[in-house]
């Protein structure tokens, strides 16, 4: 029955969007989440609390480990759940740009260096967008594939981490869908001052970070999770030490605050669980 069940081959497109992907998210990361560090807003809209475009900017640091094994995958069953997620971030954060485009500064006015960032933003999104469609067409239109001809091995999820996924899975997606949807709404529930823009574009990280979760699920095979398996611990690291550095600015007395925290851990937990459970002798899992 495995020989029937057929897959694509990968696109020469997919691995090198990812390379492309990573090396710009660690240099605008690096420019986004450490000027947030220091408590200086670094964004390309104006953004009422540095958290707000620090943790954007953490988001691309973090994927980025995960981007450069992608653009390492041999087979699309391997690059798949990580391709498709970083496709609603990259396709997200230029819709909600485009959305709030008199938000931003090139709009607004300010100091050169925000100007010119902002300019940046809106073009480099905007040819990511491009580059992503491309490449997905790219993919689809490669034919089906035996997955014996994929060589692609077998490591199937514990049953019982399962339910846990899908809970975290879920709570991420929903907070996603709710940020980008009704930002005025669910933006007062994020344990800082967020702006609309703000809102929305961490409404396109989580609704990515669940969507991955959730695809995992219906993989069930670790092996083919291997990139995605470095970018959820990946996130929740430069979360984590973003949040440490500006802990002073976050109103932890408040449920979505340490619900924040939860999911955080919960993604550190499932990458770092599956990457272990990859290291185990085959006869072990």
């Amino acid at each position: 029955m495995a020989a029937d069940v057929r897959e694509r081959e990968l696109a020469a497109a997919v691995p090198l969007l990812a390379q492309v992907v990573a090396t710009v998210s660690v240099l605008t990361g690096l420019a986004m989440a450490g000027a947030g560090a220091t408590g200086h807003a670094f964004g390309p809209w104006a953004s009422p609390d540095p958290l707000g475009p620090a943790m954007i900017g953490a988001g691309m640091l973090g994927v980025a480990p995960g981007l450069l094994a992608l653009s390492r995958a041999r087979s699309w069953p391997e690059a798949r759940t990580l391709t498709l997620s970083t496709a609603i971030v990259l396709l997200g954060l230029f819709a909600v740009t485009l959305l709030n485009a008199g938000s931003l500064h090139l709009a607004r006015g300010g100091s050169v260096v925000l100007v010119l960032f902002s300019l940046g933003w809106l073009g480099v999104t905007g040819l990511l967008a491009l580059l992503t469609v491309v490449a997905l067409a790219a993919q689809y239109r490669k034919r089906p594939t035996p997955v014996a001809a994929l060589e692609v091995p077998a490591v199937p999820l514990p049953a019982l981490a399962k339910p846990a996924l899908a809970l975290l899975g879920s709570a991420w997606f929903g907070i996603g869908a709710g940020l980008l949807a009704l930002p005025g709404f669910w933006g007062a529930f994020v344990p800082w001052e967020v702006s609309r823009a703000d809102a929305q574009a961490l409404g396109v990280w989580a609704l990515a970070l669940g969507a991955g979760v959730l695809a995992s699920l219906a993989e069930d095979d670790l092996a083919r999770l291997r990139p995605a398996l470095l970018a959820l611990p990946g996130v929740a690291v430069a979360t984590g030490l973003l949040l440490a550095a500006r802990a002073a600015h976050v109103h932890w007395s408040t449920g979505p605050a340490l619900a924040l925290l939860a999911m955080t851990a919960g993604l550190l937990v499932a990458g770092l669980t599956g990457r272990l459970l990859l290291r185990r002798p085959a006869s072990a899992t």
